[in-house]
């Protein structure tokens, strides 16, 4: 049975800090203008009280639900988002940007530089997951919207969403935090870091600049993958491939005999195709720099969650082991110290860390049951 969609949606775009007041980034440099794309879903209500922010993970956009026209492909949360869903488009008004650093229509390395009227390339500033989330804030201005119901997000999206109650610890009634971690584990930095040398490795990287060329996509293809491992689970591994054969016995050649190699060079194909080389340099590394300094009492993060008022609900799932379920507990218990009211879900999956991205009846019951128990709406 077909599920309800928002049906044919549009991305929009708000540009802020012009000069000469340009955005100030956490390194200091001064960023202007600033152009963020985004989509909305639902109504608004009178009281401005039903606004639920979702945050999008590392290489995501802003098209969460619905149809673009012309286009076949629904939104990367078209199962929980829309009329009737666990983020049900009915009640609630649904916000998303795509971040700056990105490519997926906000500012980033492969927009316009308006200053020379070339790409920015390596020009751009490094950006942080701060950064991204002050650039949503003024969003959210432009939208007239103070309050937010609830944050909500996995991955990266997760972290964005950890980071709203930090910056902005009185302006949501609720933080929903998927498959995510509030800083970067030696192993995940590692896995960023290799992916990115296979980008800089690429003879037509030529150290950014290659706009006008042919541009690095065996590198950027080459990061797909190793990232696409990461977002996997062995078990999930062993289902979808085993040791199966592409053409039934070896080849005995380089050329991939196992089906999951086909499979990760299919899907670093696919990624270069949608993605820009430069781009993922800038979101791995804003996610590497990401680290909110639970376990110190003095971190600002750590007092700003004190004063907070938001409820919380965690998740994770087992077989995730990019961030794996201890990194959701060590946030779970910081919160708990804090005496504030956090509710925590480990969710048995075999899909590994990808899993908050697929349907799940158990995460649909706790996304449901999480925003309608808030007081805003």
């Amino acid at each position: 049975m077909t599920q309800p969609s928002v049906g044919t949606v549009q991305s929009k775009s708000f540009t802020f800090a012009h000069p000469p007041t340009p955005m100030v980034l956490d390194s200091g440099v001064e960023l202007g203008p600033v152009s963020l794309a985004y989509e909305t879903y639902g109504t608004l209500n009178a009281e401005r009280s039903n606004a639920v922010l979702v945050c999008h993970a590392l290489t995501g956009d802003a098209h969460v639900a619905g149809y673009h026209a012309g286009d076949d492909k629904p939104g990367w949360w078209e199962h929980y988002v829309g009329p009737g869903k666990p983020i049900d488009t009915d009640r609630y008004f649904v916000v998303c940007s795509n971040v700056i650093g990105s490519c997926m229509g906000s500012c980033g390395p492969s927009s316009i530089n308006p200053a020379t009227g070339r790409y920015w390339g390596l020009d751009f500033p490094l950006v942080t997951i701060p950064d991204m989330v002050r650039a949503q804030r003024e969003l959210l201005r432009h939208l007239g919207i103070d309050h937010l119901l609830a944050v909500t997000g996995g991955s990266l999206g997760g972290m964005q969403t950890l980071q709203w109650a930090a910056a902005y610890p009185e302006m949501m009634d609720g933080i929903l935090a998927l498959a995510t971690t509030s800083r970067h584990s030696p192993q995940a930095i590692a896995f960023n870091e290799v992916a990115r040398q296979s980008i800089m490795s690429d003879p037509n990287w030529k150290n950014g600049d290659y706009y006008d060329g042919v541009r690095p996509d065996l590198g950027l293809a080459v990061a797909r993958m190793i990232g696409h491992i990461t977002y996997l689970s062995d078990e999930s591994m062993h289902v979808k491939f085993g040791r199966e054969l592409r053409k039934g016995s070896f080849a005995f050649n380089f050329e991939g005999d196992f089906q999951v190699e086909s499979y990760l060079h299919h899907q670093g194909k696919k990624f270069v195709e949608r993605f820009d080389a430069n781009a993922f340099l800038y979101v791995t590394k804003a996610a590497d720099y990401f680290d909110l300094d639970l376990a110190n009492p003095d971190s600002p993060a750590r007092r700003a969650l004190a004063a907070t008022q938001a409820r919380f609900q965690l998740v994770s799932f087992t077989s995730d082991w990019l961030y794996p379920t201890y990194q959701s507990r060590q946030i779970v218990d910081v919160l708990k110290a804090l005496g504030k009211d956090v509710s925590f879900c480990e969710i048995t999956a075999p899909w590994g860390h990808d899993a908050f991205l697929l349907p799940d009846e158990r995460l649909e019951t706790v996304v449901r049951g999480f925003l309608g128990g808030l007081h805003g709406c």
